[in-house]
Formats: structure tokens, C-alpha cells, sequence
């Protein structure tokens, strides 16, 4: 094995720790204490603090609330209160619908409670986490794309949004719509329809503030254009959904959409459960989610301590590491909980000491069955295929421009659990790839003399 990393890459640090489990011995050990920049093998810590904290059922919630009397007609004399559980599932995603699925099913729930005519507004309140939507160390040509999209405790569809661009009667305006549909955002378009053409040169972007421009033409023939932007501001977005929802099921609102925090006298009239806790943690590690690592990220910290911020997440994931793992509290250093931020700092001891923490755990099973499989699973389908690792090696994967990085378990061929993390950084990640999966292949056919 040290001859594959002392070949395995060029240039560049390799930080690596092999322990078996089992017998709870070190079968290899370089640079195990450096503290090195984990990409999204950090989505693991994130993992095992929700865990920790939560256990595998919980569920998050969206709850609503009013401020004011409700009528016997069903009027509300005040506002409705949005209030975000920082529930990363608040999407299409568990939901066999279009976008407008979350929102329409809880505009249902509100009605279903009695509500016809809300005279104030649909306040979004998002206070549950910090006001930065944007952690630390996220560089800037991230920042605009779906995987780096804002960070609030009230998120809808990850906080992405789709522009839909149909064509009128050839010189007209065209049609441009959000999906879904939501007064949260203002939108400036000057698209037009162009005769017998089924071709389009749309530009869609966001504006610096913080609105939505489509400029263009679109072809008289031409089929609908979809484009998926992040959105600004995620709860005003999320909570002018739910207005237009509302609208929607025949709720008359009066008022406007504006953010707000919820009065400690509010009466809750209905919420929206998020699904259990593990389903949520093996969206995040099969997909490698980050939307999902931020938010239950700051959710830990927010349960441990009321502030639901990234400051306030990687001081409990320190102690975590400290009082749980015993391993000293210096060797982790969590910018944000997806490992994005290029200010994530883990070691591979660390690392190990949390699958090894896991593997005993109430919890472990599962944040073992949330791990990607090598050979089959999306995100190592095509990784170790053919090898004794296929349909064993189960592990997390990450990636940047200057970090590879693999952690998880093997069953060696004698039947030991063994438990890994590698990870490289550096500009030979290709190289060190492939290095990652002759190792993986290789403890996979481990035994003992």
C-alpha cells in the first residue's frame, strides 16, 4: 500500500489511515494527524453530528402560523407566518409532482385547517440560522451555480428555481413564467416572439438586485426553454410560493410577502414534516448533496445551542470530535458542513475515529447504508468495478479542483472490517484517483499471514 501512494501522484500531499475495526489495529498510517482539506468526505462529520443529535426518525418541520383572530368564515384578521425548521427536504424531491408540489400540499394543509381569506401578509421567517447565506470560504465561481446555492432554515427546492420561456403569436411578448410560481421574486423580461423559427437566443440571469432578467427571442415553433437559477433570497422566495399557492387553492391574500420573524404568541395552525432524518442523510451522501449538509449542519448546532450557524456548527462538531472520538478538537476545522469551503480542515485520524465512533453507534446502520458502493452506486458506479471492492466498499466520496478524497469501510476477504480515509491535495488528482481505487481493490483482497 505505501508503495501505491508513494506512486501514486506527483506532486502533492497524501494524508491516509487504514484501521481495522475488528481487531483494532493500524494497518497503515501517513500524515494521519495533518489536518488537510476533506472536499466532501465532510458530509460525513455533518452525518454523524445530525445523527447524533437527532437520531434516524426525526423530522424537520415548516410550520405556519398566525398572529391575529380567525373568523368562523375562515378569515384571518393578521398575518401567516412561514416559519423554516431548516428542512433540507422541502422540495419535488420526495414528491412526485412539478415544482409547485411542496407548496400547492401545504397551501392544502392550511386550507384544511380552515383558512379562506388572510387579511395581513405571508411573512417568511428564516431566524432559525445565522443570517449568512453564503459560508465562508465558498469561492466566487461557485457562487451562482445550484451546488453553491444560498443557505436559509427556510429553503424551497434547494433553492433553485426554474425560468420557463414559451413562445406568443409571432411579435409578441413571450411568455416567461417561474416554476414554481412565486411573488417572492420580481422578474424583467423583454423576450420576444420571432416568426417561423424554431431556434432561440435567450439571455437569463440574475440581476444584482436580486432580480430575474430574460432578454432575448424565442421562435414562433420552438418548444418550451427551461433554465434553473438559484434564487437570492430563498425564504422570501419560498414563502411567495406559498402566496401564489394560496392564491392558487382560492385563499384570498390581502397582503403582501415579506420577511419577519414569528411572534412568541403565534398560534400554529399546520406544518409540513420533512421525511426521517435518514432518508434526508442518504440523499446527502449518495448524491453528495451540499444544500442538505449546510442545513443539517446549522440544525445540529441550532438544537445543541440556539444559534443555528456555521460558527456555531463547527464548535459542536469540535467537541463531537473531542468528547466522542477522542481525538484532540485542533485536527478538525468545519467553514460549513459540505466541505465546500476551501477553509475545511479534518484529519484522516479524525476521520477514522468517526467511522470507527459509527460503526458502534445505535445510529450506525444507518449511516453505513447511506454510504455510495463501489461498482454500483452513482457516485462510484464506475469506480473499483470488477474488483473484490464492487458491491463491498462502502465510502464517501470528494472532489474539487485540488482534493480527492475517499472514506468509508471494506470487508476484507478474511472477513475484518476495515475502516479508511484517504485523501490527496494537490494538482495530480487524476493520478491520485486512480491510486484511491487500486488501494480500495486491494484492501478488499486483504488477508492476513
Amino acid at each position: 500500500v505505501g508503495v501505491m501512494f508513494g506512486d501514486g501522484a506527483r506532486s502533492g500531499k497524501w494524508g491516509v489511515l487504514i484501521v481495522s475495526l475488528t481487531r483494532g489495529d493500524t494497518l497503515f498510517s501517513r500524515n494521519a494527524d495533518d489536518r488537510m482539506q476533506p472536499a466532501s468526505t465532510m458530509k460525513l462529520m455533518t452525518s454523524a453530528l445530525s445523527l447524533e443529535r437527532f437520531g434516524p426518525d426525526h423530522q424537520f418541520t415548516t410550520d405556519i402560523f398566525r398572529d391575529g383572530p380567525m373568523a368562523t368564515d375562515g378569515t384571518l384578521g393578521g398575518n401567516l407566518y412561514v416559519r423554516g425548521g431548516g428542512d433540507p427536504g422541502f422540495s419535488n424531491r420526495f414528491l412526485r409532482g412539478d415544482p409547485d408540489a411542496p407548496v400547492e400540499m401545504l397551501a392544502r394543509f392550511i386550507a384544511g385547517a380552515g383558512v379562506k381569506h388572510v387579511r395581513g401578509d405571508i411573512v417568511a421567517d428564516a431566524s432559525a440560522f445565522e443570517a449568512r447565506k453564503i459560508p465562508e470560504g465558498w469561492q466566487s465561481r461557485y457562487l451562482g451555480l445550484s451546488y453553491a446555492a444560498p443557505v436559509s432554515a427556510l429553503s424551497l427546492n434547494e433553492n433553485t428555481v426554474w425560468v420557463v420561456v414559451e413562445p406568443d403569436a409571432s411579435g409578441n411578448a413571450a411568455t416567461v413564467r417561474f416554476e414554481p410560481s412565486s411573488s417572492g421574486i420580481a422578474l424583467s423580461s423583454s423576450v420576444r416572439t420571432v416568426k417561423g423559427s424554431r431556434g432561440a437566443s435567450l439571455s437569463i440571469r440574475r440581476t444584482a438586485e436580486g432580480q430575474v432578467s430574460a432578454r432575448g427571442w424565442i421562435g414562433s415553433r420552438s418548444g418550451p426553454r427551461r433554465y434553473e437559477l438559484v434564487v437570492d433570497e430563498p425564504a422570501l422566495f419560498c414563502a411567495g410560493a406559498l402566496r401564489d399557492a394560496l392564491v392558487a387553492q382560492g385563499i384570498r391574500v390581502d397582503g403582501a410577502v415579506r420577511l419577519g420573524t414569528t411572534p412568541q404568541n403565534a398560534a400554529r395552525i399546520t406544518g409540513y414534516p420533512s421525511p426521517p432524518l435518514a432518508r434526508l442523510i442518504a440523499v446527502m451522501n449518495r448524491e453528495s448533496v451540499n444544500h442538505y449538509a449546510e442545513l443539517l449542519f446549522r440544525d445540529a448546532a441550532h438544537a445543541a445551542t440556539g444559534n443555528g450557524s456555521a460558527e456555531s456548527g463547527n464548535a459542536l462538531l469540535r467537541s463531537f470530535v473531542q468528547n466522542k472520538l477522542g481525538v484532540d478538537s485542533s485536527e478538525v476545522y468545519a467553514a460549513d458542513g459540505s466541505g465546500l469551503s476551501v477553509l475545511d480542515r479534518v484529519s484522516p485520524r479524525a476521520m477514522v475515529a468517526l467511522l470507527g465512533y459509527a460503526h458502534n453507534a445505535p445510529w450506525g446502520p444507518t449511516f453505513h447504508a447511506s454510504l455510495p458502493v463501489a461498482g454500483e452506486s452513482e457516485l462510484l458506479r464506475h469506480r473499483m468495478r470488477a474488483t473484490p471492492a464492487q458491491g463491498n466498499l462502502h465510502a464517501k466520496t470528494g472532489t474539487t479542483n485540488t482534493v480527492i478524497s475517499l472514506a468509508g469501510y471494506v470487508t476484507a476477504l478474511d472477513g475484518e472490517v476495515l475502516a479508511f480515509s484517504f485523501i490527496y491535495n494537490g494538482n495530480d488528482r487524476w493520478r491520485a484517483k486512480s491510486t484511491i481505487d487500486q488501494v480500495g481493490a486491494t484492501l478488499a483482497n486483504f488477508v492476513r499471514e
